[in-house]
Order: structure tokens, then sequence, then C-alpha cells
């Protein structure tokens, strides 16, 4: 089968199947196959009851010596029944399922598998699955996938078509040159596709991962290097003369710039003015205030007679970007017109907009990535900034550039990902790095506390009280949504509870990346605006807006997630004159996830943070510890995978050394791929 034919070609994926995986981002054969598991379920060998542990999955071999009960709760039906070995009892029970009632015989053996939870101090196993010996002693070692789902998608559903998919589908000639293979000892690319979904066991699924890390790592570091080699130091169509406007912005600023964004500020302002083409990163931990030295490069572009172009990754930043730089020139004077360009305007908006850009009405332009799009047409654009560097993928990096018709423009990137410096010379390489690594002096520090899932009483109670003061929460969780395989905290089950416990006074709404951009925007603008006092999200507000009044981020799960991320997270908060705190709840109970959460109750220093990180993580780290969001990968982690990223680096650069354009023979398969990967890279910018 054609690893390119839509999802519906794979049998039982009808119309609403295929709606459903669309929800999920897979559209094609090809999706579904890289749609990688985010955990694996182990088919751990029978224990005594004893040795079952809480809130874990385990296996118990036994007879039922009574028949099983049936009873009925709150229209619910309910099947029990009752084992006991020497070393315990456990209570195993099913909903809605009254033929297990029939199913299980007294006097036959079972060995009976499921999750483990506490019940008025007795241990229950619920909706275990059921097995002869038979059938489970040829699986017991083995690890089943476990998939991102959606409502009305389940695990079981989704591990069947990956299944048949797997079975169906179309191999491939292996375009990684087989001396890399060799030397780096990487399974081959059908081989790891199979296995990252059916590893037998963990040491497979280690190997089949390496693979596709490795892969990841290749061909963005490609993108890089082609980045690098079309920006290398050209002489600048733009050179720019230092300008009075600046140094009317600064004096009119209410507050001195730090000693780093000073610095930053004079490295930006000598590149622009220097003859070649700028190439800056500027990296800052959050809240360091990159934006201010952006709108002086900004307004420096615009005094010379240029157009300047900021492109974030979300339109409520994007909004909020342009009232911060409308108010700023305003108040110091500086009569430049800025424009912003964002998806959900209005098409007399964007047409006005347009127009403003065209015939350099406007000096400085704001937007999403929509300021990439075919229609926008700029005049004498010699600067793009792009911030919140690691959501935008290579083709955006380049696309932005490409949009002025003199001549390369002047780039800079800002990231506010604490990345240890060694890697971010690696995933940067086509640019030269700032560092802003101090914060201003009335930022008041954050105060933190890693605490257990008896402290969630407590924890509730403070956020009332904060919101009862005025102030605004956040509290963010795993997942979107229940996982009959994953047990950690979900965004909507999550608001429910929270709406119960805290006062009616309180409002609490959602977010997550699954809703539409239009309920995103107007959830995110409700919070700026004061009209949500406790936000409970997913990740997705990392690249968020600058709520002053939010004092508390409360983090469900907090050992699922990558140090460097929980800073991220936590500096959604501390952003205004207010005491704020952050409160991570280790819900697994492990002493270790402890001790690296102890690193953010000792710091406020996202680069101290990231470098202790990168010494913590080991190729054991691969599952829950992930720093998401990053660049362009689905399974590779900058912190885990540090050794094989600069593996990679070095094999881009031996690769190319050695044969510049790809015109070996050995090397046309994987010619083939990076173009295909640079062209779905251009499509997923709807050009």
């Amino acid at each position: 089968m054609k690893n390119t034919l839509p999802i519906e070609e794979l049998k039982g994926v009808g119309e609403k199947t295929g709606k459903l995986f669309r929800k999920l981002g897979i559209e094609t054969v090809e999706d579904l196959l890289h749609d990688y598991p985010r955990a694996y379920d182990k088919m751990g060998a029978p224990v005594p009851i004893g040795q079952l542990k809480e809130n874990e999955a385990g296996a118990v071999e036994g007879v039922l010596l009574q028949p099983a009960g049936l009873v009925r709760l709150k229209g619910l039906m309910l099947v029990t029944a009752s084992l006991r070995d020497l070393t315990g009892s456990l209570q195993l029970s099913w909903f809605n399922m009254p033929y297990m009632r029939s199913r299980l015989q007294t006097g036959t053996p079972y060995i009976f598998r499921g999750r483990i939870v506490k019940k008025r101090g007795r241990l229950v196993m619920e909706q275990p699955e059921v097995f002869s010996p038979e059938e489970y002693m040829p699986q017991a070692g083995s690890m089943r996938p476990v998939y991102g789902q959606t409502k009305g998608l389940s695990n079981k559903t989704i591990a069947k078509t990956v299944s048949q998919a797997l079975s169906r589908r179309e191999l491939v000639r292996d375009y990684m040159p087989e001396e890399i293979r060799r030397r780096l000892e990487l399974a081959e690319y059908n081989f790891a596709i199979q296995h990252i979904h059916y590893p037998a066991n963990e040491q497979e699924l280690l190997f089949a991962r390496k693979r596709l890390v490795f892969d990841e790592f290749f061909f963005f570091l490609t993108g890089v290097r082609r980045l690098k080699q079309s920006r290398s130091t050209k002489p600048s169509d733009f050179i720019m003369k230092p300008a009075k406007e600046t140094h009317e912005l600064l004096a009119s600023l209410p507050y001195a710039l730090t000693g780093a964004q000073m610095r930053t500020w004079k490295e930006v302002e000598a590149d622009l003015s220097g003859g070649n083409v700028m190439n800056r990163l500027i990296q800052g931990d959050v809240g360091s205030g990159k934006t201010i030295v952006a709108l002086l490069a900004l307004v420096m572009t615009a005094a010379n007679g240029f157009q300047g172009a900021l492109m974030v990754p979300t339109e409520v930043l994007a909004r909020q970007h342009f009232a911060s730089i409308e108010e700023l020139l305003k108040s110091s004077g500086l009569d430049f017109t800025p424009v912003l360009v964002t998806g959900s305007m209005t098409a007399k908006e964007k047409r006005e907009a347009y127009h403003k850009i065209q015939c350099h009405e406007a000096d400085i332009v704001v937007g999403t990535h929509a300021l990439i799009q075919e229609k926008v047409i700029y005049s004498r654009l010699g600067l793009v900034i792009t911030d919140e560097q690691h959501r935008f993928g290579v083709g955006q990096r380049e696309a932005l550039g490409k949009k002025s018709t003199e001549g390369p423009p002047h780039v800079m990137v800002m990231s506010a990902t604490p990345i240890p410096r060694t890697l971010a010379i690696i995933l940067y390489g086509d640019l030269d790095i700032s560092l802003i690594n101090e914060l201003p002096a009335s930022r008041l520090p954050i105060k933190n506390c890693v605490v257990g899932t008896d402290y969630r009483e407590n924890a509730y109670r403070f956020i009332a009280g904060q919101a009862a003061a005025g102030h605004q929460a956040y509290v963010i969780c795993p997942m979107v949504e229940e996982s009959e395989m994953i047990e950690a905290e979900n965004v909507l089950d999550y608001t429910k509870t929270l709406r119960q416990a805290l006062p009616d006074t309180v409002t609490v709404e959602y977010l997550h990346g699954r809703m539409k951009g239009k309920e995103k925007n107007q959830i995110m603008e409700r919070f700026a605006a004061g009209q949500i006092q406790v936000l409970v999200s997913t990740t997705v507000i990392e690249v968020g807006v600058n709520v002053p009044n939010a004092t508390v981020m409360m983090i469900e799960n907090a050992e699922r997630f990558g140090l460097a991320q929980l800073h991220q997270l936590r500096g959604r908060v501390g952003r205004g004159k207010y005491q704020s705190y952050c409160i991570m709840i280790n819900s697994s109970g492990d002493e270790e996830a402890g001790k690296r959460l102890d690193i953010l109750n000792r710091s406020n220093d996202g680069f101290y943070i990231a470098e202790e990180d990168l010494k913590l993580r080991g190729p054991g780290d691969i599952f829950g510890v992930r720093q998401s969001g990053d660049l362009e990968f689905r399974l590779a982690d900058i912190f885990t995978d540090a050794k094989l990223l600069k593996a990679a680096s070095a094999e881009v650069s031996r690769l190319f050394s050695q044969d510049p354009e790809l015109s070996l023979p050995e090397h046309e398969e994987l010619k083939k791929q990076l173009d295909s990967y640079f062209q779905k890279s251009y499509d997923k910018l709807n050009l």
C-alpha cells in the first residue's frame, strides 16, 4: 500500500473515524506511521498481591473461590470479584460489563491485569483484562504502544490501525548512507518504523528510537546548514546608520536597561551598521527584556527608511506586541507607523494592512506566520525578527527572509528556551548568539515549592486566596483528556474538579492545543483582561501572553516535564509587581524525580537549570520527561539525546564536505528525502 494514501484506505477507518484521526493531525498512512507512541505498557510477569503498586498497572494470577457479584450503583452496573493469596487480598471491579459475571468461572486459573488503586484502605484493580495463563505468558515482557488519543478514538483502535498500516505499508529504500549507519550503529529505517511501535523489549525500542531521533536531528541540521550557506557574511543591501530615535526611545523608558540588555543592543546596532547581513540569536530567560532590544532594532530600521517585521507564533502574542509597540512609540514621541497582520483579521482589515505595507505607509509590521503569505508585499524590508524561535520550523526561518525583493534582510531571532550554549551553537549554527542573562532589578524572585499530591487541598485554598486578592492563576496538566492507559491529570476533568473546589466567584476556564485558533485567542484575551481567574491548560501557554496580574503557577505531574520546560512555564508568572509562586506537584512520589525537581526549588536561573537538566538526563529518560515543543522534533529531545545531536552535527559536516551537492550515486536517495523534507516544511506554511 502506498504510504501517501489517505487514512480512510485502511480497513475499518470510515469517514467518522477518519475525522477523529485528522483531529490528531493524521491524514495519510505515512502520518500514522510517524505518530509515535507517547508511552509503552510493559506486560510484566504476574506477581503476588502484596507486590502490586498503587497507581501502576500490574498482573496477578489467581482462582476465584466465590462467583463474581453484580451490584447497581447510580445507574451503573458493577461486577466485582475477590482474589486472595498469602501476601494479601485484591478486589477486582468492572463497570458496565455485566457479561464478566458469567464469563468468570470459579476454580479456573486466570491472569488479571490492570491499574491498581486504593479505595477505603483496600487494593482494587479496576477494569482488568482477563487472560488464561496460556494466553498471557507468551506476551509477558512485551511492550504495548500507548498513543495520544482524542474522545471517540481509543488506544486499542489506534494500535489496531497502526498494526494494519505496518503490515500493508510500502517498504522504502533506506536513504541514510550505509557508512553513517555502520559508524553510529543505526537501525535500518524500515526496522526502526516497525519496532518503534511494537518493540519486543526495551533494548529493541532504544535501537529503533535512536535511528529515528538521528534522522530528525540530521534533517534539521541540514536545514540549518542550508540557511548558513545562504546567509554567510553577505554584504548587506540595508546598511544603517545609528539613529537618534533609538536614544529618544531609551530616554523615554520608565526604567534603565540592564547591563546585559545594553550589551546585546550594542551588538545588534553594530551588526545593522556594519556592512554585512546580520544573523543573530538573542537568547534570554522569560522576562529578561528581549522585546525592548527588538523594538530598538525596528526603530533603527524605520529611521533609516526601511521596513522591519516581527513574527510571533500566536495571534494573542502578536496583538500584545503590537499594542505594546504602539504605546512605546507614542510615549516616546516617535512618528513611525506599526501595522498588525494575523490570520483571523477580516478580509477588509487584511486588504488595508497589505496596502499600508506595500505603499510603505507602515514602518513596522507585527504578526503571526501570516506575514509570509504570498499577498504580503513589503517595501524595502530591511529587518526580520522572529520571537519564540523554537516554535518556527526551518522553512519558516527561511521564508520570512525571502520576502525582501531588494536583497537578504538582517535577521534577528529571539528565544526564551534556555538551551545550554554547547547545544545552542549546534541548533542555531547559522546565527551569532547574544545572551541576556540578567533579569530587571524590579522583578521579585518567584517562590517555589515541590510537593506531593496530598498538598492539593492546600494549593486550592491558596489559589482561592490569591483570586480573592484580585490575582490570577495557571494550572498546568500534561494531558488534554483522560487516557485509558496513562495515569496523569488532564485538562478537561481537572477544570471540572477546580470548578467544584473553588468558590463560585472564581471563574475557571481551560485551554489546550486542540482547540480552534479563534477559541484559544478568546480564552487568552479574557484571561489577559482579568475576566478569568484560573486557567487550566496544557503547555500551550509556554508561549503565552504577558499577564502581570497572574501570581500562581501550579504544575500537575511535574515529574513528567523537562526542567527547562518547567522553568519556562514558571516564567508565565512573576511578570508584575506582585509576589508570585510556583507549586510543582510530584505525583509519582519518586525520590529521584523529587531530587530533579528540587533544582527548580533552588534556582530561578534558566541557563543554570538547562545545564543541570543536561547533566541529569540519560538514555533511560525517554518516557515522560520531555522538553516538549522544541523545534520540529517528534521523538528527539535535545537534553536526553544531546550526544546523538552532537554526532548528527558531525555527520552533516562530514557528508557535505565530501559531497556538497549530494551528487554521488550513493547519496541519491538521501537527496530525494531531504528535498521532500524541505518541501513539506514549506507546504506547512500554506504559501
